[in-house]
């Protein structure tokens, strides 16, 4: 029937007279909720509704007889809602006319259901009864009654939903929801509305303003709850209100308290960059201060600002007096009176806004005078001997800036199967406005440094220059032979599409990359290792505290902030910069040769190395692997950038866990995906996995009561509680999920999910066949004819590629089988005393068309072969694993193996 012709009363008449109950419906999906027969009740929900003379009116009355009530009634309520939307979108009947009295009526009581209804009805609700096209006088009353109540977030989703923004006053609903730090929702109810969204931006920068006090505004709301007012100080504020500009597309202009809050966190992080680690020299520090240039960090360092346009003023402090008198107190703060004085003078503060004490020190100096420039630079060279020094002739150090140059050093540059350190150096941006901009492109190999001059190379961007360097670095990065190393690579060179185009997203194409910043953080940071030999070593961070952990001195930074847009660059900043990258070699060689002593296993050394492909008898280049392993290491992705705030990005091939005897299931699921998943034995006790965990810097995983007393004996966040009532796929998904683990299909079987090795050989199927023929597993070779037949018989039941997988290739980098990898007198075992499980190899696989080659672990010798597994295990984990071309899909890259067991 059509809901639009019935007239009557509008709350005693809509029940169906003829038809099922609603609230019989009701109760009857009650019972079957409680069973959790999800199947079963929406098939009884839509048999149902299509048995109520109005579903419309229906619903109402269901909703209705359960107002007020609270627990399961409104995830129920809230289902059967989404479930009669989904069922209307599949009936043929025509829907209630707009403006029928009858769904007029309707409107009005859906409304009142929503006004007292958890917020996951107002979707389903607005489009079942079209409350976009209801009486916007009568919604705006039933939005101002949520309000006036204290249920802001329902007022706010309310709307939202059905867009009564423009007619809202965006203020007041939104000044509650940012005392409960929400700006999420407030930002999703002003998307769409220009208009609104710089109102927003004034209200939140006022805020900004010096000296408010945000509590003023709280005491005004005593009914909101929850505050976060933390979240609103004006160095967090700031942040969030330069954000929203930016996306916004807003001019600063409407910003202005929120850029002087911003100006003067740079000023904090040069003080504590000038004072406290003393990584920037007076010079820079006078010049990044009287310059202008809002600060962003670099290489690898969380950004202090965002980007945003600002017209470039003179200097961070300008005219203005409030940021002067903080930088005056700050200077007071970081050192004593003398040392105040002295940056007044250079920075040319005015006396009126110094300390009294600071003033009176000020007129001596410029009475006495400073120190003389020698006794500067003598003290700056004492402090240098104590940094990290160079091994190389200043001679060694080569500045590129043509593409002359370029082509004379490029048989050095990219000479294959060598290792070299890569570092990128930009000038900090110091207004908002700018996009830090790379300067120069180091690469260090042994015994010299290639100093890529950016900005005369990338000029003009269509030279000969330009196309030389994007060349060289696009096939540096890419030859999967040379070992790239860096710290934070990913982050330095996403910079370089800026100033080249042609290189934008190179840090997607890097083969056989090594991030020291991920060996630093994920290894050595969890052993807690001490800088060893300096008292300073607790203020060192990033790679200069990793220089220091493991050569013994750290890095001269004081370089690391200057002007590298200037030219000729001088000195300092040359040998800083050479210094930068050749670190990368020696910290590396070094972690080579003692692994055990920076709390590296063996185990994680070969896994940290890059993959490339091998051929027979090629040199292998020097880096982390195990000794004895016969494969060919893997490839470490480099580490992500990760957003302030965020979780760290972990390698799935990283990522190390040890897993309890209740949870093996698990360990094989994330084994299936690269991960080094250990597992405790049946007969283990639950304290042996702390044991593992100390050892070899592992995560626990386990479940139950052995969580508490495992949590007590290692790291805080190194032991995590898995819900044992989950499949071992879902718990996998969740372990994921939980550290952030960047899972990609190059992964799947990447291990053996029987012992955890990584290492495989390669079988040809006319090696295999031989194998198991010499081993009794086949009968004897046929002929060429009988070849020929065998090609077209009818495939024996066993693993196979399905339809999925169809074009899939298993072409994993790894060693040939060789003649000499086995023993002579068994030739089903390898020289390391694996036998291989040649009997687990079905006869008919041998027969498979396009199958050919297989793979065998070479710590347990279970074999495997291209199968249908792998497009079941991407299907299982597809939420988790990471945007990329499929292995079936077309792919410049090797297609990652199938591997069904």
């Amino acid at each position: 029937m059509d809901p639009g012709d019935p007239a009557g009363d509008p709350a005693a008449g809509e029940r169906c007279r003829t038809g099922q109950d609603p609230l019989l419906l009701l109760q009857a999906l009650q019972t079957l909720w409680s069973t959790r027969e999800r199947q079963q009740l929406r098939e009884e929900a839509w048999r149902g509704f299509a048995a109520l003379d109005d579903p419309l009116a229906g619903l109402l009355d269901m909703l209705e007889s359960c107002r007020g009530r609270r627990g399961e009634g409104p995830s129920l309520e809230a289902w059967i809602s989404h479930q009669l939307q989904c069922w209307l979108q599949a009936q043929p009947r025509p829907s209630p006319a707009q403006h029928s009295l009858r769904l007029k009526q309707l409107q009005a009581r859906a409304v009142r259901v929503l006004t007292e209804s958890p917020t996951s009805l107002v979707a389903p609700l607005a489009s079942i009864f079209q409350l976009q096209d209801a009486d916007r006088s009568c919604l705006l009353v039933h939005v101002h009654r949520l309000h006036h109540e204290g249920r802001f977030r329902e007022a706010v989703m309310l709307g939202t939903t059905l867009k009564l923004q423009p007619e809202l006053d965006v203020e007041k609903m939104s000044i509650p929801l940012l005392l409960q730090d929400k700006v999420a929702l407030v930002e999703r109810y002003v998307a769409g509305f220009p208009d609104l969204q710089r109102r927003l931006l004034a209200l939140m920068d006022s805020w900004c303003q010096p000296g408010f006090d945000i509590k003023d505004v709280a005491r005004q709301y005593p009914e909101v709850t929850s505050l976060s007012l933390e979240k609103l100080s004006p160095k967090v504020l700031s942040r969030q209100v330069l954000r929203l500009q930016e996306r916004y597309g807003v001019a600063l202009a409407l910003c202005p308290n929120a850029a002087i809050q911003r100006r003067l966190a740079a000023l904090r992080h040069l003080c504590h960059k000038r004072f406290v680690e003393k990584s920037l020299s007076q010079e820079n520090w006078t010049d990044h201060v009287q310059a202008g240039q809002m600060l962003q960090a670099s290489g690898g360092r969380p950004p202090l600002l965002p980007e945003c346009s600002e017209p470039v003023c003179k200097g961070l402090v300008g005219q203005s007096p409030w940021l002067q008198e903080q930088l005056s107190q700050l200077l007071v703060s970081h050192g004593d009176t003398v040392t105040a004085a002295q940056c007044a003078m250079d920075l040319s503060l005015p006396e009126e806004r110094l300390p009294a004490a600071v003033a009176v020190e000020l007129r001596r100096l410029r009475l006495q005078g400073r120190a003389t420039e020698a006794d500067l630079r003598l003290e700056v060279k004492d402090m240098k001997d104590h940094y990290y020094q160079l091994p190389i002739p200043r001679e060694n150090i080569h500045l590129l800036a043509s593409w002359e140059d370029l082509t004379r050093h490029e048989g050095a540059l990219l000479q294959c199967h060598q290792v070299v350190g890569v570092d990128l150096e930009w000038t900090p941006v110091f207004v908002a406005g700018g996009r830090p901009r790379p300067s120069l492109l180091q690469v260090a190999v042994e015994g010299h440094v290639f100093l890529l001059d950016v900005l005369a190379l990338s000029q003009p961007p269509t030279g000969q220059g330009a196309q030389a360097f994007s060349q060289l670095v696009a096939q540096l990065l890419s030859d999967p032979s040379i070992t790239k190393l860096g710290y934070g690579m990913v982050g330095d060179l996403q910079k370089l599409g800026t100033s080249c185009p042609a290189l934008a997203h190179v840090e997607k194409q890097i083969l056989g990359g090594m991030d020291l910043l991920l060996v630093h953080r994920q290894q050595m940071r969890v052993a807690n290792m001490p800088a060893p030999g300096v008292d300073r070593a607790r203020e060192l961070r990033g790679l200069s505290l990793l220089v220091q952990q493991v050569l013994g001195t750290a890095l001269d930074k004081t370089q690391q902030l200057s002007n590298w847009d200037r030219r000729p660059l001088c000195e300092e900043q040359l040998l800083y910069a050479a210094a930068d990258a050749y670190c990368l070699l020696e910290v590396h060689q070094a972690l080579c040769r003692e692994p055990a002593r920076f709390h590296l296993s063996e185990e994680l050394a070969g896994s940290r190395r890059p993959r490339h492909r091998e051929r027979p008898g090629a040199q292998k280049p020097p880096g982390l692997q195990k000794a004895s392993a016969p494969a060919a290491p893997r490839q470490v992705p480099v580490a992500v950038a990760v957003a302030e705030g965020a979780a760290p990005q972990v390698p799935a091939r990283a990522f190390r866990v040890v897993c309890d005897n209740m949870l093996q299931g698990l360990a094989r699921s994330l084994r299936c995906l690269g991960v080094d998943a250990r597992m405790l034995g049946n007969g283990e006790d639950h304290r042996r996995a702390a044991e593992v965990a100390r050892q070899e810097g592992r995560i626990i995983l386990t479940s139950g009561q052995p969580f508490h007393k495992l949590r007590a004996q290692v790291g805080a966040g190194r032991c995590l509680s898995v819900d044992c009532s989950l499949k071992a796929h879902q718990q996998a998904k969740a372990v994921l999920k939980h550290f952030n683990v960047r899972v990609t299909h190059a992964d799947i079987f990447s291990r053996c999910q029987a012992c955890n090795c990584d290492q495989y050989l390669k079988v040809s199927r006319d090696m295999m066949k031989q194998l198991m023929w010499l081993s009794g597993h086949q009968e004897g070779p046929r002929s060429s004819g009988d070849e020929a037949t065998q090609s077209q018989e009818v495939q024996e039941p066993g693993p196979a590629p399905d339809a999925a997988s169809e074009g899939c290739t298993y072409d994993r980098p790894c060693h040939w089988l060789q003649t000499a990898d086995l023993r002579a007198e068994t030739p089903d075992m390898l020289a390391n005393g694996t036998r291989l499980q040649l009997a687990g190899v079905p006869v008919g696989v041998l027969r498979t068309p396009g199958l050919r080659y297989f793979y065998c672990c070479t710590r347990c010798g279970k074999v495997f072969w291209d199968g249908s597994h792998l497009g079941r295990v991407a299907t299982h984990f597809r939420d988790v694993l990471e945007s990329a071309p499929s292995p079936c899909e077309p792919s410049p890259a090797p297609s990652p193996a199938s591997s069904p067991f």
